[in-house]
């Protein structure tokens, strides 16, 4: 797994072995930022179970200017943090070692607005997405013009609509799919 494109490009980043940690793509990754590049300079993100913080990390690495990265598990924490720290990446992030909707409701108490989100729970937490969007698209979070991303399985479809979120373009690769949702 290595960065994509920017200022860290084509260096490697940790990815643990085995199942409980499933890092986004690289083709996936690459797919995903040639549609926000244009909007990506100086954003903000939230990066939902973030994992390796591979997404987060190639936001930074191509000019976000903050990503939050949450994640409930300990030892994905600290993967993140070997990986931030093996680029030498300082500021412009905060690891929140907390579980989605506890971070999201602290995130929101402390008017954090954000122009991208980016959900990828573990395939087998369907309800993780609903619970997220839900909040997403009632909250104040998202910038009137941010965009929700959801990565899931080709198989499971998260829904067309979360309250005011509707998704606007899906895209398909491999076995994983990329929902696209603005406010209305």
């Amino acid at each position: 797994m290595r960065v994509i494109a920017g200022k860290y490009k084509s260096r490697r980043l940790i990815a643990p072995p085995g199942a409980d940690i499933r890092p986004t793509s690289d083709r996936l990754r690459e797919t995903l930022f040639n549609v926000v590049v244009p909007d990506l300079p100086e954003s903000v993100w939230i990066d939902l179970f973030a994992g390796t913080g591979a997404i987060g990390i190639e936001a930074i690495s191509r000019g976000a200017r903050m990503v939050y990265f949450v994640e409930s598990s300990n030892r994905a924490t600290r993967i993140i943090r070997k990986n931030l720290a093996q680029l030498d990446i300082v500021d412009g992030f905060e690891v929140i070692e907390r579980e989605v909707p506890v971070a999201l409701r602290l995130l929101d108490s402390q008017a954090v607005f954000c122009n991208f989100c980016y959900l990828d729970p573990p395939y087998r937490k369907m309800e993780s997405y609903e619970e997220a969007l839900g909040f997403l698209s009632q909250s104040r979070l998202l910038d009137p013009t941010g965009l929700v991303i959801a990565e899931h399985d080709k198989h499971f479809d998260p829904g067309e609509e979360f309250g005011s979120l509707r998704r606007k373009r899906k895209l398909r690769q491999g076995d994983s799919v990329l929902s696209f949702y603005r406010r209305e």
